[in-house]
C-alpha cells in the first residue's frame, strides 16, 4: 500500500500539531502540483491529501519508531506479496 506517508516529526509545544500537518499538507500538495502537473498557480478546488492524519506521541520509543520508518516500504512489499499468494 503505497498510499500513505509515515513522518517522525519534532514539533515545539507553542505550535498545534493540526496547525503543523495543515502547512506541510497544503506545501506539499502544491509543490507536488507544480513539479508533476506543471501548474504554477490556482489550485483552488483540487485535493491532493486525505482530511484525515494520525499523530501520536513518541517518548522513549523513538528509535523504535523511525526504524518502523525506515523499513516501512519493505514491510508494505512483503505483506502485498503475501497477499498475492494467499490469493491464488
Amino acid at each position: 500500500m503505497k498510499d500513505h506517508v509515515h513522518m517522525c516529526l519534532s514539533i515545539a509545544p507553542k505550535y498545534a500539531v493540526s496547525n503543523v500537518v495543515g502547512y506541510l499538507k497544503g506545501k506539499s500538495a502544491i509543490a507536488i502540483a507544480r513539479k508533476f502537473k506543471g501548474k504554477q498557480r490556482n489550485f483552488t478546488g483540487e485535493h491532493f491529501w486525505a482530511r484525515g492524519y494520525f499523530a501520536s506521541t513518541v517518548g522513549l520509543d523513538e528509535q523504535v519508531v523511525r526504524e518502523y520508518i525506515r523499513n516501512q516500504e519493505e514491510h508494505e512489499d512483503q505483506l502485498e506479496q503475501q497477499q498475492l499468494k494467499l490469493q491464488w
